[in-house]
């Protein structure tokens, strides 16, 4: 998939560009925490002066393939992942895909931003960007019900749990927080049954678990339009989560090759319903 063959105009390309550089924070280069020590980022801060070209390429090669967890980047996908995401997003644009755009994990809000952002710029006022998560970090595993899970660490990490007010206010600062933005708050299990007859165009996966994967597109990919696109971030870093993967699409016959966008990063474009 190309970056500049959209046929769209080059202001919009532009402003793409732009918006995945300025969240993804390749611009500043904000340095990496540790989500085990958070109070380490004022030691990084105190060294970035010191720091050599050779180690700033290194910090910067991290940023970009979405390897590092930045202390104010509103996205941790990084730069490839979030430039992918932009370009299903204008490939949708261009191709007039019916659907709104949804990201089933949010951190920050960054990936959605993008999305909210291009669909201002776009003047796609009629799409709403749908923004669940629980706000409050990741479930305990269910080993019973979800065995791909036992043992899994993701709701230790305190930096996950980014509260809804704060990516409230990571819209405002964007000046994209609208009624196009629609916050669903809770765990999917509970919150996506309630979408009703909704359809979309572009679906983003970024629940880690396999419990959040497989809820997320059981609910989510029948109402995937032909030609919109499935993202799975956490494809290639997350063995539960690639499981889900394999096991909806096994059972459910779909066919269509997948992409690798980094590391970690996945999708397809959706050709034939289910």
């Amino acid at each position: 998939m190309g970056k500049f063959d959209r046929g769209l105009s080059t202001a919009l390309e532009s402003h793409a560009e732009l918006l995945v550089r300025t969240i993804s924070n390749t611009i500043y280069l904000d340095p990496p925490q540790n989500p085990r020590r958070p109070a380490q980022f004022h030691q990084l801060f105190r060294g970035m002066n010191a720091e050599s070209p050779e180690q700033r390429e290194a910090r910067m090669s991290r940023r970009l393939s979405g390897r590092d967890w930045p202390v104010f980047a509103h996205s941790m996908a990084g730069y490839e992942r979030l430039r992918n995401l932009a370009n299903c997003v204008l490939d949708v644009f261009e191709n007039e895909v019916e659907g709104h755009f949804i990201e089933t994990g949010v951190w920050r809000g960054g990936a959605c931003i993008l999305m909210q952002g291009l669909c201002r710029a776009a003047g796609e006022a009629g799409r709403k960007v749908f923004v669940a998560d629980s706000f409050e970090g990741l479930p305990p595993p269910n080993a019973e019900e979800f065995p791909a899970d036992e043992g899994d660490k993701h709701h230790t990490k305190d930096a996950l749990a980014i509260s809804l007010e704060t990516v409230q206010d990571n819209f405002r600062s964007y000046g994209l927080l609208d009624d196009n933005v629609v916050f669903m708050k809770g765990w999917f299990k509970d919150t996506l049954p309630t979408l009703g007859d909704e359809k979309f165009g572009i679906i983003r996966l970024d629940g880690d678990m396999y419990e959040s994967t497989i809820q997320a597109i059981e609910i989510l990919y029948p109402k995937l339009s032909v030609g919109g696109y499935i993202i799975v971030d956490d494809f290639g870093a997350v063995r539960a989560c690639r499981k889900a993967i394999g096991d909806y699409r096994k059972a459910h016959g779909i066919e269509e090759p997948i992409e690798q966008v980094d590391w970690t990063g996945a999708y397809w474009k959706k050709t034939r319903d289910i």
